[in-house]
């Protein structure tokens, strides 16, 4: 089932029961949306794994290169990337096991590419929509 709308509720009960949150293109370049986001999300108290290709070590984290790398499961997959590059993650995000409970595009970050294979898969989606926004409205 495609869900592309979440209600308040359900992103307050995924937000309530998420402990780990990957955030694909993490970078700790201040003044980046990544950035602030990321530290509001380690404030918040998530456990945040920084996912980038390059970068080794953002917001003083163990930085991983894929989503595979990743030797805990993720509750949440936050995405900071390009909407061309979003099936990708989306289709990383489907190799995982356990299956996150949340694929998050940020804000002006839509692509129903990646919004179908995950939908298919009952991961929840949320599109062009800020995590940090989202999270400290409801929480």
């Amino acid at each position: 089932m495609l869900q592309t709308f979440l209600s308040d509720d359900r992103m307050r009960t995924l937000f309530s029961e998420a402990r780990t949150i990957a955030v694909i293109g993490a970078k700790d370049k201040p003044g980046q949306p990544v950035d602030r986001v990321g530290r509001y999300l380690i404030q918040a108290g998530y456990q945040v794994i920084p996912v980038h290709p390059t970068r080794k070590n953002v917001w003083g984290l163990k930085t991983y290169t894929t989503l595979a790398e990743v030797p805990c499961p993720i509750d949440i997959v936050n995405v900071f990337r390009a909407p061309q590059y979003c099936p990708d993650h989306a289709r990383e995000t489907l190799a995982l096991s356990p299956l996150p409970k949340l694929f998050w595009m940020q804000l002006g970050i839509v692509s129903p590419e990646a919004s179908a294979l995950v939908g298919k898969a009952g991961i929840a989606v949320v599109e062009d929509l800020c995590i940090m926004v989202e999270h400290n409205r409801l929480l």
